[in-house]
């Protein structure tokens, strides 16, 4: 059985490519590579936006481990324009996950690169860690198991850390962080 452990990353000063993390996402970091190396990993692999690196360079010194980055897991935009109502948005791209807005990614189209690269980290080894962002890792678990809405991505905090099992046609996940 192939084990990711899936990790949204610790609290960032905005969402830009370049924003880093805060304070407290500093500390969230320190305490993330704890759960992580409790975990055990083979590889390392993450968005290539800062806040998500910084949230692994803990884990990555302690363990050894190299952060690769994957383009596949960068966040998804759901649309370039500032939205008051972003949420309704959401949630009804949760409801139908071809829906788009002209200027955005369906969730679908998100979903299938995020499964992409959760696959490819995985390929011919036991246990990966996979960092990425608080949509796209919804979405991702959505695929696991498709009673996975908008409700659980309201409920995703900054990090958290997911073990998706995969055994054979078999699919999981359980939450790890506290």
């Amino acid at each position: 059985m192939r084990e990711i452990v899936l990790v949204r990353h610790a609290a960032a000063s905005g969402q830009q490519a370049e924003a880093p993390l805060t304070a407290e996402g500093r500390q969230q970091a320190s305490a993330l590579a704890d759960v992580l190396l409790s975990l055990g990993s083979q590889r390392l692999i993450a968005s290539p936006f800062r806040r998500a690196i910084e949230s692994v360079e803990p884990f990555a010194r302690r363990s050894g481990l190299t952060i690769e980055t994957d383009q596949r897991l960068v966040e998804r935009v759901l649309s370039a324009r500032g939205l008051s109502d972003w949420r309704d948005h959401l949630r009804r791209s949760f409801d139908d996950l071809d829906y788009r807005l002209d200027d955005g990614e369906s969730a679908r189209a998100a979903q299938e690169r995020g499964v992409a690269a959760l696959l490819a980290a995985s390929a011919g080894i036991q246990r990966s860690v996979v960092v990425t962002h608080g949509n796209l890792l919804a979405l991702i678990l959505r695929w696991v198991d498709e009673k996975v809405g908008y409700e659980h991505w309201a409920q995703l905090s900054n990090p958290d850390v997911f073990v998706v099992q995969l055994d054979g046609v078999q699919r999981s996940f359980r939450r790890a962080w506290a």
